[in-house]
């Protein structure tokens, strides 16, 4: 199964977004040509190629008609600061909102920037304008139509949203430019977050040429933090484009400086192996700020830079470095990432707008995919995406559908006939987190599992125990008989239940600390049906501090009995393994450590068998091998 891998032309973007420590948004009111050379010769020397820079709007367009020429100058002598240096930049044009406040032009007055005719007018003139001005010259590596566009302009329906980042990406090719373009929104579409804000990712990716994530959510679990980028770049992915990084990092105000270093070096590589082939971190810089709007009331957004108000480098800027040479090393242009067995399934509540359903049904999807993703990894499974929405995707041999409340009929269908062809499907149960039509919404459920539910209608069926006991009642792999998995109930009133069923077809692997079928398998045509009667996913993903959670031995096993091929396993589920194969047949494998302490690991190639010498992992390290025949 292959997996999105798509680059830009030229050089990848590693960078950061830039505004100068002198006056932060309002730099370009006191453009200072010394020092913007000063922050950009400490980017270079870290092994940085790109930044990206705003036209902060109300300063460049004091008029609907008037584009300021100072700063237009001023922004000009910006892109030869970097041409000297051998660096580009990405010019956003629509920057009305930054660091936790919106700036309006004084002109705009309420208008709305989506569907009022002429506002759209005005934000495209400004666009093509600034384009024409631009354009070809060696240090303009992009265009980016907005910054946080949802933040600034709010949601709206998806077809004005798409017909106005249309209108507008026209408007930069009638300016003349050739270079790519993309909307700056954050891919924060109902297709990666699960909530409709009216800008579909599906849909934008169709009129642009990357999709750039920004990403700075928080969590309770360490390694979900570390893998959430990757698995976001993983559904940004899906339709096809580059995935460019837009940004990610993080305050020193809520890091210290080794721990947002151990973060910058779980970001970068993880969405590389994630799909990412562009990278831009937040922000090249501290600010000395502290009266100016947002800085004022948003005091944390003053150090968010991968160096101080002085210019000196913090760790993270370091680890920049390190993975620019890692990127070189490997010839990432040359590179895919290695073709996988392993499906993670996407239903289609996530990214369609069905009738009567609930938003919960959509956010529980997010969570139960992103806590199976960090799963696989554990147990070393490279996961392919595939949305039920565009089709599942026929060439997987183990098709993961964890925590699964709903597919459409047809889905449903379409993985049993994939188990008839030889594939293995994995499904486990899980009725919701809320009230509203609770239960399995399953096309065949009794016919497609082997089994007869017992669901008593208008209740649940909680679990009671506070620790889920499944004790293997036959081999399932390497999870031979006796083999008991201890997994955290959580949930709510409605999510942690269990699904109460009787065999008839299908063979019980497993069973609960009562007795009750937890883990079920039927055999149908050349593979294999399995049904998990608890909410594994659900249950560690709504669990701080939960992983690795237990249920990688399941996945391990599970890869076994549908014969997946795995380049690279390591035994310590705090190491995951994947592959990047080279245009000349290298293959690198690249470790990543999730742990807080050095490891000494052996890893194990396939097919050549164990590497017989071992490896050492800093704390929460990565590792990149040469495979050689």
């Amino acid at each position: 199964m292959h997996r999105n891998f798509a680059k830009l032309p030229g050089a990848a973007w590693l960078g950061v977004n830039f505004w100068s420590r002198v006056g932060g948004p309002l730099m370009w009111r006191s453009y200072d040509p010394r020092v913007v050379r000063e922050e950009l010769d400490v980017l270079r020397e870290h092994g940085l190629n790109t930044t990206r820079s705003f036209y902060y709007w109300p300063d460049f367009m004091p008029e609907p008609d008037r584009i300021d020429e100072t700063l237009a100058g001023h922004y000009g002598d910006f892109l030869e600061a970097h041409a000297e240096r051998g660096m580009a930049t990405i010019p956003t044009f629509i920057v009305g909102h930054m660091s936790g406040e919106n700036w309006d032009p004084a002109w705009r007055d309420g208008r709305d920037l989506y569907a009022d005719v002429w506002m759209v007018d005005r934000q495209a003139w400004f666009a093509e304008e600034m384009t024409r001005r631009y354009t070809g010259h060696p240090a303009v590596a992009g265009w980016l139509i907005t910054n946080e566009m949802p933040i600034y302009g709010g949601k709206a329906p998806t077809e004005q949203v798409t017909a106005w980042a249309r209108l507008m990406v026209q408007a930069v090719r009638a300016g003349g430019a050739k270079e790519p373009v993309s909307i700056g929104d954050g891919a924060w579409g109902v297709e990666v977050t699960g909530e409709d804000n009216g800008f579909s990712v599906r849909d934008l990716a169709a009129v642009t040429d990357f999709v750039g994530p920004h990403v700075y959510r928080m969590e309770n679990d360490l390694v979900r933090q570390h893998y959430n980028t990757a698995f976001i770049c993983e559904l940004a992915g899906t339709y096809g484009r580059p995935v460019v990084l837009e940004e990610f990092g993080c305050s020193s105000d809520f890091v210290s400086d080794d721990n947002a270093a151990h973060y910058y070096r779980q970001v970068l590589h993880n969405s590389l192996l994630g799909g990412a082939t562009g990278w831009l971190g937040w922000n090249n810089t501290d600010f000395d700020l502290v009266d100016q709007p947002p800085y004022s009331h948003h005091p944390f957004e003053l150090h968010f830079g991968l160096t101080t108000v002085d210019g000196t480098p913090k760790p993270a800027l370091e680890e920049m470095r390190r993975f620019g040479e890692t990127l070189a090393r490997i010839d990432l242009a040359a590179c895919e990432r290695a073709e996988t067995d392993t499906a993670l399934v996407v239903p289609s509540i996530l990214d369609t707008g069905f009738s009567f359903t609930h938003a919960a049904d959509r956010t529980d999807v997010f969570g139960a995919l992103r806590q199976a993703y960090v799963t696989a990894r554990a147990a070393d499974l490279p996961v392919g995406l595939t949305r039920e929405t565009g089709g599942i995707a026929p060439d997987a041999r183990l098709y993961l559908v964890p925590s699964a409340k709903q597919l459409t009929g047809p889905g449903w269908y379409r993985l049993e006939e994939l188990a008839a062809g030889g594939a293995v499907v994995y499904v486990s149960y899980c009725a919701g987190s809320h009230g509203w039509q609770r239960g399995p919404w399953y096309s065949h459920m009794n016919a497609m599992f082997g089994v007869e539910h017992r669901l008593t209608y208008g209740l649940a069926d909680p679990i009671e125990d506070d620790v889920v006991e499944l004790t293997f009642t036959a081999d399932l792999g390497p999870l031979t008989e006796g083999t008991t998995l201890a997994f955290r109930a959580a949930g709510t009133e409605h999510s942690r239940s269990y699904l109460p069923v009787r065999p008839t077809t299908a063979e019980v692997v497993a069973v609960d600390g009562h007795g009750r079928p937890a883990v079920l398998r039927r055999r149908h045509g050349d593979g294999w049906v399995v049904l998990c009667t608890y909410p594994l996913e659900h249950m560690a993903a709504v669990t701080p501090r939960v992983n690795p959670d237990p249920a990688y031995r399941l996945y391990d096993a599970l890869a076994g009995l549908a014969g997946v091929r795995r380049p690279v396993t390591v035994p310590d589920p705090r190491v995951s393994a994947d592959v990047l194969v080279r245009a000349d047949g290298t293959r690198f494998a690249v470790l990543v450590s999730q742990a807080d302490a050095e490891l000494k690991i052996t890893p194990e190639i396939t097919p050549s068998g164990p590497v017989h010498e071992e490896v050492v992992i800093e704390p929460y390290g990565v590792v990149v091998l040469e495979l050689r025949p």
